[in-house]
């Protein structure tokens, strides 16, 4: 979907592919041609933007044989979709049974990354539309928090400055303007806000929303970590660091971890593919719910789980939406826009969709939801 803010610029609103992930070209473009053509058919827009996730052999063959891209960008045109933006983040392996910290691997500190964004970065210049002002791919926070060093840390330094000098010869080239989102994760390397606003400032530019390398704000992460939207945004303003683009989901919370019901609901959203951090008010975090129990209790928890905003999670629990619509008003309620991507990003849903055709009608649903937000924030739909 696209929307034309107060200021005249197009901001652009889509979905992550990552809740159908496929590892191979073949299956990402059933997916296309399946589940986000019937989004757009249930939403019924002219255009509808998606993220697509392309597992690091994927990205490779895109990258490197015109045919394959052609195959993957006539799928992209007869479904009416729009590539703004990519997830970068898993590298592969992300259709296993177990993810986990897997998906943080390889970090920034490793060769295979930088060569797997070099290659995102090539496919995106390619997909991206001629009228968009930039495309975006979301990045992982550096790396699993352990191990970590000031070595490693030079070391992804300098694979990311790689990347920038990769960025402006991509633009010279093309004529096409790709950015990095770093999305801070909670036990990761960068987890809060603070963290990632210090890393990133060495990437600022002195002109709002030029910088080649900038931060993915995800809006599930951010409540997970009890961070409020007004002191993030502060932090991010101060440290001179672009949204450069916007995660959309919400977090579950159980208000009181005493109540066994509570707990148990907690543990029945999501699935232990993925990590499921719980972070308590005040205190510390587990890395899984499986370990919730090593928390006091005393205080809300907060699990990493990326919920719809358009239904209510099972009670007792509750969900994080208000932070959601905070984020929202700060990003593109303004007088110009602090970023122009917007992506839904919801996979743990209370009833899991048994098929494709349920998941669609699901993922429309939120966009809905989005959708009547934005408007109520005042940018109009465009036809």
């Amino acid at each position: 979907m696209r929307f034309r803010h107060r200021d005249g610029s197009t901001v652009h609103v889509g979905y992550c592919a990552t809740v159908h992930p496929a590892d191979d070209l073949d299956g990402v473009i059933a997916d296309l041609d399946g589940c986000a053509r019937r989004v757009r058919v249930e939403l019924d827009v002219p255009v509808l933007g998606i993220g697509l996730w392309l597992a690091s052999p994927v990205a490779d063959r895109l990258a490197n044989s015109p045919s394959s891209l052609n195959k993957l960008r006539r799928s992209l045109t007869r479904n009416h979709l729009e590539v703004v933006t990519l997830n970068g983040i898993p590298h592969a392996h992300f259709t296993d049974q177990v993810v986990g910290t897997k998906v943080f691997c390889p970090d920034w500190t490793e060769p295979e990354r930088l060569r797997y964004t070099l290659d995102l970065v090539d496919v995106l210049a390619e997909l991206l539309p001629a009228d968009a002002s930039y495309g975006s791919i979301s990045t992982l926070p550096l790396a699993w928090r352990v191990p970590w060093s000031k070595a490693r840390d030079a070391a992804a330094r300098k694979a990311l400055d790689g990347v920038e000098q990769h960025l402006a010869r991509t633009e010279t080239r093309t004529g096409r303007r790709i950015r990095i989102a770093v999305e801070p994760e909670p036990g990761c390397v960068l987890e809060m806000i603070g963290q990632a606003a210090a890393w990133l400032s060495r990437y600022s530019s002195p002109n709002v929303g030029t910088s080649r390398i900038g931060l993915g704000l995800d809006t599930c992460h951010l409540a997970v970590q009890f961070e409020e939207p007004a002191d993030a945004f502060e932090t991010l303003w101060r440290a001179g660091v672009d949204v450069v683009k916007g995660q959309l989901a919400v977090a579950p919370t159980l208000v009181d971890p005493s109540d066994a019901a509570g707990r148990y609901a907690l543990g029945q959203l999501g699935t232990p593919k993925y990590l499921r951090q719980v972070r308590e008010w005040g205190g510390p975090g587990v890395d899984d719910v499986a370990q919730a129990y090593e928390l006091s209790g005393h205080s809300a928890w907060r699990m990493h789980a990326h919920v719809p905003a358009h239904t209510a999670p099972p009670p007792p629990l509750s969900a994080t939406t208000l932070a959601l619509e905070d984020c929202l008003t700060r990003l593109v309620g303004g007088g110009h826009p602090l970023t122009h991507h917007l992506e839904s990003e919801v996979y743990a849903w209370p009833r899991p969709p048994k098929t494709k055709q349920q998941l669609a009608k699901r993922i429309a649903k939120e966009l809905r939801w989005l959708r009547d937000r934005l408007t109520g924030l005042g940018l109009q739909a465009i036809d």
